[in-house]
């Protein structure tokens, strides 16, 4: 009895210094983010699920700029201004306009960049690397059922705290890797850029929601 008693207190010392360590990361992190004005980021994408045979590779770019947003992704552009946002469907040639809130921001780059910090318990897993830079492995659990994720996994850099990778996966079995290729702190970004223009888009149709 009380060497199972000293086992789980061991236990308990090991995920609680785990999730202490995880923990003071991901604060470095969520403060690295909170102290740019604005960013610039460029990414791939591989999008898998077994069952239905998907298996995707896209590239995307972002520019966040406070609540704004502008982000590209394949053929769609999601462009928004902290209070709306414009999803462009190249392929169908439609704009479906909606107010932030409503789910349509999946593809706000700080979305990405900052997702660990609500709705999630966080535990250390051990150290990587990921093109050779040596990263912390993190994982993120839910602490809902009703989670848009049911698992995360961030690559964090040992050297300079920065985001690496993102690994998310959702209960109906798909995983979506995201590798940060380019990030650019505190670009000059003008507000014109967070907000649809028509005339980019001649022949388009507005769907409102």
């Amino acid at each position: 009895m009380r060497v199972l008693f000293i086992l789980l207190m061991m236990s308990s010392f090991i995920a609680n210094a785990q999730g202490s360590k995880s923990q003071t990361i991901l604060d470095r992190l969520s403060s690295k983010m909170k102290a740019e004005k604005s960013f610039y980021i460029e990414f791939s994408a591989n999008i898998k699920n077994s069952v239905t045979g998907l298996n995707d590779n896209e590239t995307g770019k972002g520019w966040v700029k406070s609540k704004k947003f502008y982000a590209s992704y394949g053929s769609n552009t999601i462009v928004s201004n902290g209070i709306k946002i414009w999803t462009i469907v190249k392929e169908e040639k439609m704009v479906y306009l909606s107010n932030i809130g409503t789910g349509e921001e999946d593809m706000n780059p700080k979305k990405l960049m900052t997702i660990w910090e609500n709705g999630y318990n966080n535990k250390y897993i051990k150290e990587s690397k990921v093109n050779g830079t040596p990263v912390h492995l993190i994982q993120l659990t839910p602490k809902s059922r009703d989670a848009e994720y049911s698992s995360i996994i961030l690559s964090i850099s040992k050297k300079d705290n920065s985001l690496k990778k993102v690994y998310l996966k959702t209960d109906d079995g798909t995983s979506m890797t995201y590798s940060l290729l380019k990030y650019k702190s505190n670009p000059e970004v003008n507000d014109a850029k967070f907000v649809y223009n028509p005339k980019k888009y001649p022949g388009y149709k507005i769907i409102r929601d």
